[in-house]
């Protein structure tokens, strides 16, 4: 039987890095959603304040199968 493949479009946030917002999306979204098979980022921003990032933001693509 083929597998079923479902997208969702997460926003996610770290002080460090856009790297680590993603591994925040990931950590987040798979307390709820299983078989998480890869993320895209679609978008990245930052927030900066005194002339500093102090968020990095991304906007992401999560896939997972549907059991």
């Amino acid at each position: 039987m083929a597998k079923v493949v479902k997208v969702i479009e997460v926003l996610a946030q770290s002080g460090k890095s856009w790297e680590d917002a993603a591994k925040n999306a990931i950590e987040e979204a798979s307390k709820s959603v299983r078989n998480i098979q890869s993320i895209y980022i679609k978008d990245k921003s930052a927030k900066v304040v005194d002339n500093k990032i102090v968020k990095y933001r991304i906007t992401a693509k999560i896939s997972f199968t549907i059991e």
